[in-house]
């Protein structure tokens, strides 16, 4: 047992971490525990680790009696002076209790008790090593599944990513590397301190533009805002002082190799990089791109916009499901609205009667004449130019006033041709 004791000592110390004292003081307690099952309520009972060749001895402190009542808590003096030449009544010594074969019965009561502590101990070096590091991404395996819930192996700890931070588009194979954002760091949860992981969350989006982006990290762009659906679509608003950089170019990378090698990482997922505006109006417009808009009208005090589009464009602007829209509110923290614009289109009778005005506006025509001209085909000025006397005579409403309508309508042709001939006057 010794062997094997100092074996495990070694391999929990080595591969994660945890220093010898903890671990002997951790064994210490279970050993004890397993010391007052084997030798009894043995008074003072403690346990001696040899931490170089991992003997182990149980002692307990009995006093010396004439007389013993109680093996547990006495010695007499005969046995006493066996030990001790001088030993009296009444004096306290420490005598060696370690029952035969206690290293096989420290074995099989401690090693539940034993990996209890361990686990404890590695816990709390969890948090102690991974509280400053949330915010960062780290790999890991695939190591089981707890229901929906993915257990990740770190090397020296395990992580957990919870299913409500799995993006539900990607299934994960056991013994598959992955790549996930350390959310944070539990001191006290349900299992002891640990790690959570996500998948899921829109930082970690930004943190993989923060490494793949120099200009990111080193604070020539600036991310303005973010709104993400895992899995489905990213919008990423950036902003930059050096009027020389592009941020959006900058972000996009040559060739676009820069989004590319994020979007590999999110499976796929489109990344939308969007110019931030300090205007909301070129904002908004900006995040709808290529969708062209029409009219704006904007609720400063409501932070809400509502948006015109020509009917081809409503898909366009409003994404599939509505997606763009949405992430578009997200992104620009003002409530959108996209509607169709309302085409009016001029029914029959509405067209009849503005032919009617525009002939009654001429000098001449009453417009009793020009409703009877318009109902028999003449709805403009230039049908009357091209109409004959005959023509309009035979109109029954019309006769005999024909000649002073066309006169009137050559009349107006005439003013119309003076005006578009003049020119302005300098003076």
């Amino acid at each position: 047992m010794n062997a094997d004791f100092l074996a495990v000592l070694e391999f929990w110390e080595r591969e994660k971490g945890i220093g010898r004292e903890v671990l002997i003081g951790a064994v210490h307690e279970a050993l004890l525990s397993a010391a007052k099952k084997a030798v009894g309520p043995a008074r003072e009972l403690r346990v001696e680790i040899d931490q170089k060749n991992g003997d182990i001895r149980a002692f307990a402190k009995l006093i010396v009696s004439e007389k013993v009542i109680s093996k547990h808590d006495q010695i007499s003096v005969f046995d006493a002076r066996r030990i001790k030449t001088d030993a009296q009544p009444g004096e306290e010594l420490e005598i060696e209790v370690t029952p035969v074969g206690f290293g096989r019965i420290a074995a099989q009561y401690a090693k539940q008790a034993l990996m209890t502590q361990i686990r404890r101990a590695e816990k709390a070096l969890i948090f102690t090593e991974f509280k400053d590091r949330v915010g960062d991404i780290i790999s890991g395996t695939v190591r089981r599944f707890d229901r929906s819930d993915v257990l990740v192996d770190l090397g020296k700890y395990e992580a957990l990513l919870p299913n409500k931070e799995r993006v539900p588009t990607e299934e994960y194979q056991v013994g598959e590397r992955i790549r996930c954002y350390v959310k944070a760091v539990v001191e006290q949860g349900p299992h002891g301190p640990e790690i959570i992981l996500s998948r899921a969350d829109p930082r970690f989006v930004l943190k993989l533009f923060q490494l793949e982006v120099s200009e990111i990290n080193d604070g020539t762009i600036e991310i303005k805002g973010i709104a993400r659906e895992p899995g489905f679509r990213t919008k990423l608003a950036v902003w930059t002082r050096d009027e020389k950089v592009d941020p959006v170019g900058a972000c996009v990378g040559l060739r676009g190799q820069r989004v590319k090698n994020i979007v590999r990482e999110l499976n796929n997922e489109k990344v939308d990089i969007i110019r931030w505006d300090t205007n909301i109006r070129t904002f908004i417009t900006n995040a709808l791109a290529p969708a062209k808009l029409k009219a704006f009208e904007v609720d400063e005090s409501a932070q809400r916009v509502r948006i015109m589009v020509s009917p081809d464009q409503l898909s366009l602007a409003i994404g599939k499901r509505g997606q763009n829209a949405r992430l578009t509110s997200k992104l620009t923290g003002w409530q959108v609205d996209i509607e169709p614009e309302v085409v009016v289109t001029k029914g029959f009778e509405e067209k009849v009667a503005e032919a009617v005005d525009l002939l009654a506006a001429i000098p001449g025509i009453t417009r009793e004449h020009a409703d009877v001209l318009v109902h028999h085909g003449f709805t403009r000025l230039e049908d009357l130019l091209q109409a004959d006397a005959i023509d309009l005579s035979e109109i029954e409403q019309i006769g005999e006033q024909s000649a002073s309508i066309l006169a009137a309508a050559q009349a107006e042709a005439a003013r119309r041709t003076l005006r578009i001939g003049e020119s302005p006057v300098s003076g």
